[in-house]
């Protein structure tokens, strides 16, 4: 993969098993799999598996992820469920709004401000999320800060 030549990964590595598939859906779990579509475009490449990667990150810090979502809940009730605006269900909703902001300040650190926004925009997925990340990103650092989500 071009990426692990252009980019150091090492901090937002947490699993060196990675499928590039056609047609597939990305997903994180059980063997991080990306859409071939991507290849492409490698901005969009990169924050696809930096996100996917972030999912590993959080699942071994799986009760401060659950605390961190509770306090989400509060703040946002009534977040959407289901593409495009939302995740499958509504834990996953609250728990992409950590990833996607992690995923975001991973994207701004490896593409720069205006790359990593340009990739983000072009997400067309969880299209609330990313809007409520970027629009409440103190709000949002504050919870991750505070159960001790961050990445490094």
């Amino acid at each position: 993969m071009m990426l692990l030549a252009t980019y150091d990964l090492k901090q937002y590595t947490f699993t060196r098993r990675v499928v590039i598939e056609e047609g597939a859906v990305n997903h994180a779990f059980p063997v991080l799999t990306l859409n071939a579509r991507f290849a492409s475009a490698p901005d969009e490449l990169l924050t696809s598996y930096v996100h996917e990667q972030i999912h590993w990150h959080l699942r071994d810090r799986q009760a401060q992820q659950q605390a961190a979502i509770a306090d989400l809940r509060r703040m946002y009730p009534g977040a959407p469920v289901g593409l495009p605006q939302g995740a499958e269900n509504e834990y996953s909703t609250y728990g992409h709004l950590i990833t996607c902001y992690l995923e975001i300040l991973a994207a701004r650190d490896l593409l720069g401000g205006d790359r990593a926004s340009a990739a983000i925009a072009n997400k067309g997925n969880y299209t609330w999320i990313y809007a409520t990340v970027l629009r409440d990103e103190k709000k949002i650092a504050t919870v991750v800060d505070r159960h001790g989500l961050r990445l490094k």
